[in-house]
């Protein structure tokens, strides 16, 4: 997607559309716009350089007489020359065609405009799985730093599996979730997302299918699709994934991972019960279903503690256990943990030293000072409550503007309503209806391409007042729909 980082200025002698066609010129003629890349609408175009629809269009028919772009009916405008392809008669290299033969699939459409309206503070980020910024420890996070003046013994790079000091603090921290596991079998990766594609790269076979949550985040990521997985998915209901949908999707499909969010689903929100997860223990024992238990929402629950994870019930070595501390304390400290059996864990160290050479030290000595005193138990003291008070406001707003069109359960933790609308609308239009009024959401379909009925309503990140406001418009907008 091209991007518009410039705006002609007005008060300029030369002409506005002269301007827009100087732009225009030098971002073909850098390459930044290759040649068959797709320019924005005409309308788009006019809503970025902040003209007129008229001026746009005097400009794009300035550049098609040079040569530059053309329109062909039903497909757009694309670039279709370049200045060294005017100048010269070798032809320039064919980067889009490069771009669109890479083996990564690209993020679908609604998730990369979410990408590229979210650090636009103008924009209401209404379903960001994200702290907002209000509730990340800057001041915290600067005594720590300055606290590990004579500390840091090394910020050279670290053993594969990660700095020990951190995950021996890691360890440490576990044991009070219950998990008894020593630091040779804890791998520290740059997030929950770098530990997925390891385990994707280095222990599952192209082709493998993994069996998910009917509703799941990885829906929304191509990353195991990219990989050669497929993704089958399993039904739900108010205790979480159904044991007995699972031993049957397990038979029929032969899966070969379960990927499971037991807390705090997301993007459902649903505590699976802890009978339901001896249940699922019990399946995944009896069919030898190895389980990814991405746990990074378990610490933030609002009323009381959940059950323990599915990894203090593992006698197996059955479950890889995914932990970060992204959604608990700073998603820029890019630190998560994966636990499992030793032979998997150096598997997949020997992958990441072949992929970034070792997260950074720096964030690790970070990382290891948070957990090895009594400040993450505070701080995650701190943002239960703060996090309490957010989901509180969002209910009342709900109970006030949706009660007619709308059904939702109050979650027990971690950051998500899963709104469910009681009439279909087509939610590519209300997600793009949103946009136009400063909201950005998290539609439904990119859980479950099927999904026109539900939205992923965060009040982890939006300012409280940001919040009900636009609760207040988006229930306007789907009443008018």
């Amino acid at each position: 997607m091209l991007t518009m980082d410039w705006k002609p200025d007005k008060s300029s002698d030369i002409a506005v559309y002269l301007q827009i066609v100087s732009y225009i010129r030098q971002k073909i003629a850098s390459g930044d716009w290759p040649v068959k890349s797709q320019l924005p609408t005409q309308r788009a175009l006019a809503q970025a350089f902040e003209v007129n629809r008229s001026t746009v269009v005097t400009a794009l028919e300035e550049l098609k007489a040079e040569g530059l772009i053309e329109s062909t009916m039903g497909s757009g405008t694309i670039v279709s020359n370049n200045t060294w392809s005017l100048l010269t008669t070798n032809p320039p290299p064919d980067w889009m065609g490069y771009v669109q033969a890479g083996m990564q699939l690209p993020n679908i459409p609604t998730i990369q405009l979410i990408n590229r309206y979210e650090p636009d503070p103008s924009y209401i980020r209404l379903g960001t799985g994200e702290l907002s910024p209000m509730l990340i420890p800057t001041g915290g996070m600067e005594e720590v730093m300055s606290g590990l003046r004579g500390k840091m013994t090394t910020l050279g790079y670290s053993e594969p599996k990660g700095l020990l000091a951190l995950r021996q603090a890691i360890s440490a921290y576990l044991r009070t979730r219950g998990i008894e596991v020593s630091p040779g079998s804890i791998l520290v990766v740059s997030g929950a997302l770098q530990a997925m594609q390891l385990i994707s790269l280095g222990i599952l076979h192209r082709g493998s299918t993994i069996l998910l949550e009917q509703q799941s985040y990885l829906y929304s990521l191509p990353l195991f699709q990219s990989s050669g997985m497929r993704l089958v998915g399993v039904g739900m209901d108010q205790d979480g994934i159904q044991s007995e949908a699972l031993a049957r999707q397990k038979k029929l499909h032969n899966g070969a991972l379960l990927y499971t969010i037991p807390a705090y689903h997301n993007p459902t929100g649903i505590l699976m019960s802890q009978q339901r997860r001896e249940q699922v223990m019990a399946v995944c024992e009896r069919d030898r279903l190895p389980i990814l238990e991405d746990d990074v929402y378990g610490e933030l629950w609002l009323d009381e503690p959940g059950p323990l994870p599915l990894k203090t019930r593992d006698q197996n070595g059955l479950v890889l256990y995914l932990g970060s501390l992204s959604k608990t304390l700073s998603p820029g400290l890019r630190i998560g943990w994966l636990v499992g059996p030793e032979p998997v864990i150096e598997r997949l160290a020997d992958v990441k030293m072949q992929i970034d050479y070792g997260s950074s030290v720096l964030s690790q000595w970070v990382a290891a000072e948070w957990l090895s005193g009594g400040r993450y138990a505070q701080h995650l003291t701190n943002t239960r409550m703060a996090l309490r008070e957010r989901r509180g406001r969002m209910c009342k707003a709900l109970d006030q503007w949706f009660h007619d069109i709308a059904d939702w359960s109050v979650p027990q933790g971690g950051f998500y309503v899963w709104l469910r609308l009681r009439q279909a609308v087509s939610m590519r239009t209300l997600f793009s209806k949103a946009i136009a009024e400063g909201i950005l959401l998290n539609p439904g379909y990119i859980y479950d391409q099927t999904d026109s009925h539900h939205l992923r309503l965060s009040y982890a990140y939006a300012d409280e007042e940001d919040m009900e406001r636009a609760l207040h418009t988006l229930s306007r907008l789907i009443h008018e729909m």
